[in-house]
């Protein structure tokens, strides 16, 4: 063989070899992303007259979202499933991705810090409207997980109570949120918490 073919030889086994090694060096880059998983409308807090319908998984940020929450959510991969009875209850579950745990942990910090400071937002935003906050605690559930009550009451005769709660696992966070017409003895606590604890643990 002469001796330039041979060295041609010699050049594209061993580019071949390095092409090989880096991809058995990382499977993850071949592998599919498996993207996180969402509640069932029999998931929720029952209802005690119809039914939950659940949605459709939809990419970005759903527009019932509490506007307290709007501004927070970053430009990284958003999905949600909205749900909704026959009457007047609905909810919905968004799941954020983010880079890394860390970036996680902070954007899921954030997003209980808004909701706390939601009654001074809507407040300011609307004089004719009075809301409260009740902090539910945390559930030990994957990295962790917080409840919170929020009730909207307008100077026109309105009232709505809502659920929320922010989870982690990874650096996935999730936020559910539950609300219908009424205030805070008409939550159903107890079973939002379940339902979050389901939501977080079925991420993944």
């Amino acid at each position: 063989m002469p001796m330039r073919n041979r060295a041609g030889a010699l050049l594209a086994v061993a580019a071949t070899g390095l092409a090989l090694g880096a991809t058995l060096a990382s499977p993850a880059d071949a592998a599919p992303k498996t993207s996180p998983k969402f509640l069932s409308a029999s998931e929720l807090p029952p209802h005690p007259s119809s039914s939950w319908t659940a949605g459709k998984v939809t990419d970005g940020v759903p527009d019932g979202l509490l506007s307290c929450l709007q501004d927070t959510m970053p430009g990284y991969d958003s999905r949600y499933r909205a749900f909704h009875t026959d009457l007047d209850t609905g909810a919905l579950q968004l799941t954020i991705v983010v880079g890394d745990t860390t970036k996680a942990k902070a954007l899921a910090t954030r997003l209980n810090k808004d909701i706390q400071t939601c009654p001074t937002q809507l407040e300011q935003a609307d004089p004719e409207v009075e809301a409260t906050h009740r902090d539910y605690g945390t559930l030990p559930v994957e990295e962790g997980a917080r409840v919170h009550g929020l009730h909207i009451e307008g100077s026109w005769g309105s009232s709505d109570i809502h659920l929320l709660s922010v989870g982690r696992d990874g650096k996935t966070v999730t936020v559910v949120q539950w609300g219908q017409l009424g205030d805070f003895a008409d939550a159903p606590v107890k079973a939002f918490r379940k339902t979050t604890t389901t939501a977080v643990n079925k991420l993944y």
